[in-house]
């Protein structure tokens, strides 16, 4: 599977990841599709301290059992459960992240994370001691590069103005792209994209519409109605039917911009993997395939978090 580098690092990750959230709680099955995974050219797992409590984070590393040299390993952390387990609560003090990275670290059953991520942010955290937690666990060596994981355009400039981020992981897809008002500032500083949610809830998959959510079905998806997706997925799946599925060509389009280093679709099937793995090595989009697909879907953009 190509490769690509995340920012300034010295990190190459597949093209094609894997978000470890959706591999649920059963740990034999979460095990099987990380080494099926790994054993088919993926490269890079993302997890969070936040997924089941923990316990994603303890499938990722025994999973890596003997196998953590071949594996960018990213996690992220800021939200804190409250003691009685009952939800959680955003904390982005240093003193937080100093103390979850070494549960983390036992958790994953290494003594390194190659990419240590902030889960979320706002604009009203103490930036400038988030930073220098991130900055002294790398000096420590306990982390090699860190990153955050925002959708807020003031959060995001932020970081880029004030750190030494090389990655902001955002949610992307044909169905939401927001994030493509960033792509110019962060190329300019050489920050790269984690491209999160690439088939926007199953939706751009082979899956039928009729199978989506309830919510789906009465709220629509973002700036798409349930009636606007009954007529945009099959005009898509259509045009792209004679080259590749609507998996690979939704999967394409997020890693048709140099910005994006990696789509980090999630799988809670080894039918699912296979169908990710499989659009990594699909027909490339050409010019007039991307600006077709551009035509199609809607460039909105954040109204929030200016």
């Amino acid at each position: 599977m190509n490769k690509r580098r995340i920012g300034t690092s010295d990190l190459y990750v597949s093209e094609i990841g894997l978000g470890c959230m959706s591999l649920g709680t059963d740990e034999q099955k979460a095990i099987r599709l990380i080494h099926e995974a790994l054993e088919r050219g993926i490269n890079y797992l993302d997890t969070a301290d936040l997924y089941d409590r923990g316990l994603n984070e303890e499938f990722v590393g025994k999973a890596l059992k003997g196998k953590r040299d071949q594996v960018v390993l990213a996690t992220k952390v800021g939200n804190r459960w409250n003691n009685d387990g009952n939800g959680w609560f955003w904390d982005p003090s240093k003193a937080h992240i100093k103390t979850a990275v070494k549960e983390s670290l036992r958790r994953l059953q290494t003594d390194y994370i190659d990419l240590y991520q902030l889960h979320g942010g706002t604009i009203d955290d103490p930036i400038d001691e988030t930073i220098e937690a991130f900055e002294e666990l790398k000096q420590e060596g306990v982390i090699r590069h860190y990153g955050i994981s925002s959708i807020r355009p003031n959060v995001i400039r932020e970081y880029v103005k004030r750190s030494n981020i090389v990655s902001v992981m955002m949610q992307y897809s044909l169905l939401d792209r927001r994030p493509e008002e960033l792509f110019p500032l962060l190329k300019e500083h050489k920050i790269s994209v984690i491209a999160r949610g690439p088939v926007a809830k199953g939706l751009l998959t082979e899956r039928p519409l009729e199978a989506a959510s309830e919510s789906v079905k009465q709220h629509g998806y973002l700036d798409y109605t349930y009636e606007e997706l009954q007529l945009l997925l099959p005009t898509l799946k259509e045009r792209t039917a004679p080259n590749r599925s609507l998996t690979a060509a939704a999967l394409q389009f997020c890693l048709y911009d140099s910005v994006v280093a990696a789509a980090i679709p999630g799988a809670s099937s080894l039918e699912q993997l296979a169908e990710n793995i499989a659009a990594a090595s699909a027909h490339k989009l050409t010019q007039d395939e991307y600006e077709w697909l551009r035509q199609q879907t809607k460039a909105s953009v954040y109204e929030a978090h200016r």
